[in-house]
């Protein structure tokens, strides 16, 4: 019998590539050399892709695939891929939702604590031999007093906000409609509710709507005790305005695990002690992502059954498998 034909953009765990391969026909497009050779040649048979890493799945490259019936992406943000394409062209999306938000939340909570009582200075404090040379380490700011506004009020702001009640922070949120699932304050107009709240956890998905929501007017709307925490996108934060702010002391400090041009981040963001930087590992779990993973094989299992797919986002909502 005939396997189904799947592209991989970029290289899987490696039990969910042996799991995949077991079922279709894989082609391994970060491998190819050069790339437009293999997608000429399999350009009639593929049938469903699998994203993985950072290579835009875009109307360029979707569209030279004619019987393209589903494209699986590991992550809960698919932003690299052209789902508005996908949709007038009758192809299912799928994303990884839910599996990610304890780890997600978990690593926002964490930046926000780092970046209040500035535990990556206070440790290099131990470690460079300075509080034994110079003393203890300097009072730091608290949690104690804080207003929480969370940008992005869905699954895993939903978590953040669970996480951030246990440390009795009142907590409000912005987003474009409010949720009915939440009791939290609702703020329709994103600068009033930064100058009513001194912190801001930013978790909503990337893309051109989104680019730069963060910005000069909401960083000075802030003000000097603020902070910024930002596990989303980092095109959801105009970074030099940031770099700006956190330099003049227009606002405290900041927690980033994502950077608008990643893996590059600027050498000035970097130089800043008042900005706590991760490498893009909010999901970054052996736990987490190995659940991710087997979520992209079982939606694209679910293709190659027939069945309906798990997750499929809301731009392209299933109602049967593209002939």
């Amino acid at each position: 019998m005939t396997r189904p034909v799947l592209l991989l953009t970029g290289r899987p765990p490696e039990a969910a590539l042996a799991a995949l391969e077991q079922t279709f026909e894989t082609h391994r497009l970060w491998e190819a050399n050069p790339e437009d050779a293999l997608l000429s040649e399999i350009a009639e048979q593929v049938q469903a892709i699998g994203v993985f890493g950072k290579r835009p799945v875009d109307e360029a490259l979707l569209s030279r695939f004619p019987k393209l019936a589903i494209v699986s992406n590991f992550g809960v943000g698919y932003d690299l891929v052209d789902a508005g394409w996908a949709s007038k062209n009758g192809v299912i999306v799928t994303n990884t939702p839910d599996v990610l938000n304890d780890e997600v939340a978990d690593t926002a909570v964490g930046l926000l604590i780092s970046a209040v009582r500035e535990f990556g200075p206070a440790e290099a404090h131990v470690r460079e031999g300075r509080w034994a040379k110079e003393g203890p380490y300097r009072l730091t700011s608290s949690l104690r007093g804080r207003t929480v506004g969370v940008v992005g009020m869905g699954r895993i702001g939903q978590v953040i906000a669970k996480r951030l009640q246990a440390f009795d922070l009142p907590i409000v949120y912005h987003s474009r409609k409010p949720n009915p699932e939440v009791s939290f304050r609702h703020y329709p107009d994103l600068v009033a509710m930064a100058r009513d709240v001194d912190t801001l956890i930013v978790i909503i998905p990337g893309g051109a709507s989104t680019a730069k929501l963060i910005n000069a007017e909401v960083l000075a709307a802030l003000g000097a005790n603020g902070v910024v925490v930002n596990v989303a996108r980092g095109t959801v934060i105009d970074e030099q305005a940031l770099i700006a702010a956190l330099r003049d002391g227009v606002i405290l400090s900041a927690g980033l695990d994502v950077f608008e041009k990643e893996p590059q981040v600027p050498a000035e963001l970097i130089a800043l002690p008042n900005a706590v930087l991760l490498p893009h590992v909010g999901s970054a779990s052996t736990a987490t992502r190995q659940a991710m993973a087997q979520l992209v094989v079982d939606n694209l299992t679910a293709f190659a059954k027939g069945e309906p797919p798990l997750t499929p986002v809301a731009e392209t909502p299933f109602a049967g498998w593209k002939a």
